[in-house]
């Protein structure tokens, strides 16, 4: 990010009659940031039963006053209370910024300390900033030990699932780049928000930082609202998004569902362990993901790392910052203006052309791609036989039979150098839920089960009494050829 940001602030209010104007009247600290370009205050009245409703009147009635020309302010009403989570749910259709936070309607936290987390959105390339109440910081009031003490368990507890070193997870202010907030389907209602944010964000691998913030607790004689039973509910929260693989909004790229994959990286080193003897210095990895394959093959003297999926450039990005070998950019298969202009010795192309209405154009543009000696890797579905709900549901055109595989490669360009079976294992799995069950997904302790069997299973996979799920074709650039339908060839090493 460079430049001036825009930033959305969200403010859960919930009878807060008293304390909401002076509330919102001191986001005016915020005029001054010489980082924000534009602020945008987004008001949710989660159906307050007290005068907040007045009170929020009275506020935007007079916001004119405040002079804050480059503040904008929506206010939006519950008709039923809801919790903060499902406020913050409510605000979200109107985040339009490049970043967004949350400030509760108390006088507990200070604005200006907003403005200290927004730099490291443009100096660190930071995904998310929290406010730490506990790192050293001009002062904090002193109130009740034994909350503290529960602060600190769920931290702990949030630390050992998400395997960060985080100080203060419950505190109100985070900061995150919105198109990944919005990214990110909340579920919470209530204060499980605050380890929900935690945990998801710690699954899509953004990069947190923490800056100390001033925090002025109020006790439950001026209105403090949370309990000991909010922190058992977070406790709740923290096991249930600890298990929950919905780390991604529903989107044309089935990345909700690519997601519960990734639960299982041994499967990832098996298919890495078995291309890497074909994968060159200099690489194009079409399809990358959020980089799990990618992060088996490296280092090499050059890897470009690709996708289309906009979530999984950003996760590409932070993958990058401590390799200066990796480029990542955004590549369709299919287009091939999009492609580096460089050429390579390999390109990787695992689990995409079988997304392509036109695979031979994919694979003629990666062809293009290689130099006079480059070798392509290229991984298909197997089996027309095991076409079902899954395939139907992560957009694959087709699978695959061995002919039509190497057909494909052929009118491509291609000369086939071996063509591998791999994954036997998962066919049962495959051909239960997509062709029996129907489902759209994955089921979490499935993936968990295969993760478990693969080593034990990787050795005698090629023994299993199933078909394989997928094809894995190692191919030369011909120079001989004259890219076109009708060619045909032998594949050998088959």
């Amino acid at each position: 990010m460079q430049g001036k940001l825009s930033l959305s602030i969200l403010v859960p209010v919930y009878d807060e009659q008293y304390l909401v104007e002076a509330s919102l009247t001191r986001l005016a600290a915020l005029a001054d940031c010489p980082d924000l370009g534009r602020v945008r205050v987004i008001v949710v009245n989660d159906a307050s039963k007290d005068g907040t409703a007045a009170a929020l009147e009275r506020f935007r009635d007079n916001v004119d006053q405040l002079g804050l020309k480059n503040f904008e302010w929506i206010f939006l009403e519950h008709a039923k209370n809801q919790g903060k989570g499902a406020a913050i749910r409510t605000a979200i259709a109107h985040i339009d910024t490049d970043l967004v936070v949350m400030h509760d309607a108390d006088l507990e936290y200070h604005p200006g300390d907003i403005a200290k987390m927004v730099p490291l959105f443009v100096q660190e390339d930071a995904d998310a900033v929290f406010g730490s109440r506990f790192l050293s910081s001009d002062f904090r009031r002193v109130l009740f030990f034994r909350h503290s003490l529960g602060n600190q368990l769920i931290t702990l507890l949030t630390n050992i699932v998400t395997d960060l070193n985080l100080s203060d997870i419950e505190t109100c202010y985070k900061m995150v780049r919105a198109d990944i907030f919005k990214g990110i389907p909340w579920e919470s209602d209530r204060f499980g928000i605050e380890p929900e944010i935690t945990v998801k964000l710690a699954k899509r691998k953004a990069r947190i930082f923490e800056v100390p913030i001033r925090y002025s607790g109020r006790s439950y004689a001026e209105g403090k609202k949370i309990t000991w039973k909010d922190g058992v509910r977070a406790l709740g929260a923290l096991v249930k998004y600890g298990i929950s693989d919905k780390i991604y909004v529903a989107d044309a790229y089935g990345s909700e569902i690519l997601a519960r994959l990734n639960r299982a990286p041994r499967f990832t080193r098996w298919m890495a362990d078995t291309i890497r003897p074909y994968v060159g210095d200099r690489v194009l990895e079409i399809g990358a993901g959020i980089g799990n394959l990618t992060a088996n093959l490296v280092p090499r003297v050059k890897y470009h790392a690709s996708d289309i999926n906009p979530h999984y450039l950003d996760r590409l990005e932070a993958l990058k910052q401590t390799r200066p070998y990796l480029q990542v950019h955004y590549t369709d298969a299919s287009a091939a203006e999009t492609y580096p202009a460089e050429q390579f010795d390999t390109v990787i192309c695992m689990n995409v052309v079988e997304h392509l209405a036109n695979d031979v154009e994919a694979l003629s543009n990666i062809r293009r791609s290689l130099d006079k000696n480059g070798r392509a890797i290229v991984l298909v579905p197997n089996g027309p036989q095991l076409f079902g709900s899954l395939d139907k549901v992560l957009g694959h055109y087709r699978r695959y039979t061995q002919e039509q595989l190497v057909q494909a490669c052929q009118n491509a360009g291609f000369t086939v150098e071996k063509v591998l079976k791999f994954n036997r294992l998962g066919t049962p799995g495959w051909w239960l839920n997509g062709r029996i069950f129907k489902k759209e997904t994955f089921g979490f302790w499935q993936i968990k089960l295969l993760n478990f069997l693969v080593p034990l299973v990787r050795p005698i996979d090629r023994f299993l009494p199933f078909p394989h799920l997928s094809w894995i074709i190692i191919l030369r650039v011909d120079p001989q050829a004259s890219v076109g339908p009708g060619r045909s060839q032998t594949a050998a090493n088959i």
